[in-house]
């Protein structure tokens, strides 16, 4: 289910650039809740923004914005034609008491996901992780009615049309220009266990 959501994002953050990307999906990433499970959806998180010809990234809330509304909505299709009962929550509205550490937790454990399963710095003497957040997430479960957490993040820049001309410039004299990159991080969450399946 992993998988085909990380396309699905990548998709819908070109489609609030106005642009196209290619989309690397991680194997592996393909544990589904069984029919019929209550998935608690947190709202996506998205940054977008414009590379300049100088490099740097303006942040573009426009295409944030349209990111996050055209993710939340692809997702909760997806997730409907699989029979599973779905909320959606902002995170921002559970920060208080025990969900709270909980999802500062999450976030925590999805940055080292992505550091040591994606990210450059792999531990030669432990290639393979079980990352969990503990049987804590029980709390979650109960206060939302939910089995399952899906958290999904994005993030983004696209070349501007300077940036573009400056790489063409650039490319004559043999020297590659970066026009931007997309990711996008969705971890899903065993409340019943903890643990969780990230992928990007």
């Amino acid at each position: 289910m992993i998988r085909r959501l990380l396309a699905v994002a990548a998709a819908c953050l070109a489609m609030a650039a106005c642009t196209t990307t290619n989309t690397k999906v991680a194997l592996g990433a393909d544990q589904a809740p069984p029919p019929g499970a209550r998935v608690l959806l947190m709202q996506p998180d998205v940054q977008l923004g414009l590379l300049t010809a100088s490099g740097i990234t303006e942040p573009r809330a426009d295409w944030s914005q349209a990111g996050q509304s055209n993710l939340a909505q692809e997702i909760q299709a997806q997730l409907s034609t699989r029979s599973h009962t779905l909320k959606v929550s902002d995170p921002d509205s559970l920060m208080e008491g025990r969900q709270g550490q909980l999802l500062r937790l999450h976030q925590a454990v999805g940055e080292s996901v992505l550091m040591f399963n994606y990210g450059p710095f792999r531990l030669p003497t432990k290639p393979g992780f079980d990352w969990t957040l503990g049987s804590g997430t029980q709390t979650i479960a109960a206060a939302q009615e939910a089995d399952y957490a899906l958290f999904v993040r994005g993030q983004g820049s696209y070349a501007s049309g300077a940036r573009v001309a400056t790489a063409v410039g650039m490319s004559l004299l043999g020297v590659a220009v970066p026009l931007g990159e997309q990711r996008v991080f969705a971890s899903l969450v065993d409340l019943r266990t903890g643990r969780s399946s990230g992928s990007t």
